[in-house]
């Protein structure tokens, strides 16, 4: 046989063998025991491959507090631009630890969930993020902060982070998450609230003496009267454990675990918005309860609809009205219309020059600080500023001078919407 034909009956035996191992049969062994190559030690220089000439390598930063999205708002990609770190750390722990007017509560889940690149110098704080969250979970959005904080760096080294995603966790109905976050903490394992938790935890796990004991640890730091009830009948495995409690996620996870009846307990609004399973829609402002002198203004705003001259017409009478209560009220809608519409003519200036409608309870600064945000389009810095003073003015609402300053702001930086919200939420409280 010449050397040729050789090599030929080789490559069919070859090719017969590949043949029948492509249709189903097993490989070779030495193919089922071969491992890849090792990868290179670290004594062992790694080959660099340079980028193909004339492209150009770019350095991603790390996401901020504020890059990554709870749900989609439709805010723009440049709403802190220009905002003041400063304003920002002091109203998030305002909005996690104060209720608000319904309106109030509203924005604030809106430009809290919005993922943008957040204020100048915000990277550099690692509790920006927790606070964040943990303000959309007071205001009755616990799926934009679990969003958020899936992404967060650093939560098992950071005892606010974790507390906040542990009760995203809980109020999602995922023990397990709550519970690992619990044991994986770092620092501050010691603080009342990783103590409350891992009793729990302990307790929904069958251990019993650790549970009492963690328990007990938790009650000598700061003792709760409701976490003891509702505890202390998780641990004895029965008796009357009492009325549920909906104040937080721990509370409600112990409610649920019991099967109490939790429609017999007032919710929180994150507790709420969890039961509901669904997202937080805006306030329903019913015009029906709106004085007739001011519908005409009101249904302007609920549609959307410019505020026209025969409506600040109208307004303008209302405010000359012989019967002070009358007056009052026409004064304070024709500003809340004047700040909403962005213009007012000579006529209507003159009018509302003279009013006596004393002005808001915000201080002369903050004040400023508002105008100055509207005036420069600063469309967060205008929010937060707004939401600063509904917090401090609580669920009742800011005065008329305030709301009159929040409506002209937010319409100036392009949150029309919530402008129009707030100023018929404020002729609503008109009577």
């Amino acid at each position: 046989m010449s050397r040729l034909t050789c090599l030929f009956a080789v490559a069919v035996v070859l090719g017969a063998g590949g043949a029948a191992r492509a249709q189903g049969d097993p490989p070779p062994q030495d193919a089922i025991l071969s491992r890849p190559a090792a990868p290179p030690s670290a004594a062992e220089p790694v080959p660099l491959v340079a980028p193909p000439e004339g492209v150009a390598v770019t350095t991603l930063a790390a996401p901020d507090a504020f890059t990554t999205p709870g749900r989609d708002t439709g805010l723009p990609a440049d709403l802190w631009r220009g905002a003041s770190l400063k304003t920002v750390q002091a109203v998030l722990p305002l909005l996690a630890a104060k209720p608000l007017a319904p309106t109030a509560a509203a924005l604030a889940r809106r430009v809290l969930a919005t993922g943008a690149p957040g204020p100048l110098g915000g990277d550099k704080d690692p509790d920006l993020a927790g606070e964040r969250a943990s303000a959309l979970i007071a205001q009755g959005d616990p799926k934009a902060a679990a969003a958020i904080l899936v992404r967060a760096p650093g939560v098992d080294r950071n005892p606010e982070l974790a507390r906040v995603a542990a009760e995203s966790a809980l109020l999602a109905g995922n023990d397990f998450r709550a519970c690992r976050l619990a044991e994986g903490l770092s620092s501050g394992r010691g603080d009342v609230y990783w103590l409350r938790l891992r009793t729990y935890c302990q307790a929904i796990n069958g251990q019993a003496a650790e549970a009492h004991l963690t328990f007990d640890l938790a009650q000598a730091q700061d003792r709760d009267a409701i976490f003891g009830r509702l505890m202390g009948a998780k641990l004895a495995g029965g008796g009357d454990p009492g009325a549920p409690s909906l104040r937080n996620g721990l509370d409600y996870a112990l409610s649920r675990g019991l099967g109490l009846d939790l429609t017999a307990a007032k919710p929180s609004p994150a507790v709420a918005a969890a039961l509901s399973g669904q997202d937080p829609a805006p306030p329903t402002l019913d015009i029906g309860g709106v004085a007739p002198d001011l519908l005409p203004l009101a249904e302007a705003l609920s549609r959307g609809e410019p505020v026209r001259d025969a409506v600040l017409q109208a307004l303008t009478e209302t405010a000359a009205s012989g019967e002070a209560k009358v007056r009052a009220r026409g004064q304070a809608a024709l500003l809340l219309a004047v700040a909403v519409s962005g213009a007012a003519g000579p006529e209507v200036r003159g009018e509302i020059a003279g009013f006596g409608v004393p002005d808001g309870k915000a201080p002369l600064g903050r004040s400023l600080a508002l105008e100055a945000a509207g005036e420069q389009k600063l469309m967060g810095e205008a929010a937060l500023l707004s939401l600063w003073t509904c917090a401090e003015a609580g669920a009742a609402g800011p005065s008329t001078g305030d709301r009159v300053r929040i409506v002209k702001a937010l319409h100036a930086v392009g949150l029309d919407a919530d402008a129009r919200a707030f100023a018929l939420e404020g002729l609503l409280a008109l009577k």
